[in-house]
């Protein structure tokens, strides 16, 4: 059984910055795509980044340039700076679209 756990949400002020981590158990953050999706208060979950167990990442247009993906040994990180209100949400890490871990609050006051 895949288990995912997800750390690091909190408040912080347009332009800070937050890390996320998400611990997978036994080897999935390293032989699964793992993913961030962010779900916001009446909208519907969404992509947000991924990393290819090649190492291969990706991006949302709206996160580009401000959001890194990472691995580290048993977990994935999520990088989050210059943020933004509109970034305001539970983020969610996944591993093969499969898996999910209960989610963390990002909030990102004006």
């Amino acid at each position: 059984q895949v288990h995912l756990a997800e750390s690091g949400g909190g408040l912080v002020q347009t332009g800070g910055s937050l890390r996320l981590s998400c611990v997978g158990s036994g080897s999935v953050v390293s032989t699964t795509t793992m993913a961030w999706y962010r779900q916001a208060p009446g909208k519907q979950r969404e992509f947000v980044a991924r990393i290819r167990s090649s190492g291969t990442t990706s991006y949302a247009d709206s996160v580009k340039g401000r959001f890194t993906i990472s691995r580290d040994g048993v977990k994935v990180v999520l990088q989050m700076n210059s943020l933004k209100p509109e970034d305001t949400a539970v983020y969610y890490c996944s591993s093969d679209g499969t898996f999910w871990g209960q989610g963390t609050q990002v909030t990102v006051s004006e």
